[in-house]
């Protein structure tokens, strides 16, 4: 069986190969440095998944899922903020912005593949 893919996007290399150290046993993974360049990621590779960082420049995780949860042909693939946003209010903010599911940075390694088990097995 094929495994899921996960689109991880951030714009700290460091951040990047901790989730991807995480994740490659059990998912294929892609990169994104920032919000336009997710956009581009994910139209062409169709992730089952995306772990959005918000804060990033060029343009950034809020802008970038409101125009993938725009689109109906990417607004089904579930978002999950991975974010150092983790003030009172960003959470819901995040999911106005239409992330499906939130975890606040340093990311818990648990509560992560708990919350990508929940969207995708």
């Amino acid at each position: 069986m094929a495994k899921k893919k996960i689109l991880i996007v951030d714009d700290t290399e460091f951040n990047r190969d901790l989730v991807i150290q995480l994740l490659d046993e059990d998912y294929d993974t892609v990169i994104a440095e920032n919000g336009a360049e997710a956009l581009t990621v994910t139209e062409a590779e169709r992730p089952d998944l995306i772990l959005m960082d918000l804060g990033m420049p060029v343009m950034d995780g809020w802008e970038a899922t409101r125009k993938l949860k725009a689109n109906d042909l990417l607004k089904h693939i579930p978002v999950i903020a991975v974010t150092s946003h983790a003030m009172v209010g960003d959470e819901i903010d995040a999911r106005k912005a239409g992330c499906d599911d939130y975890l606040p940075k340093p990311i818990d390694d648990e509560l992560l593949l708990q919350k990508i088990k929940k969207f995708i097995g």
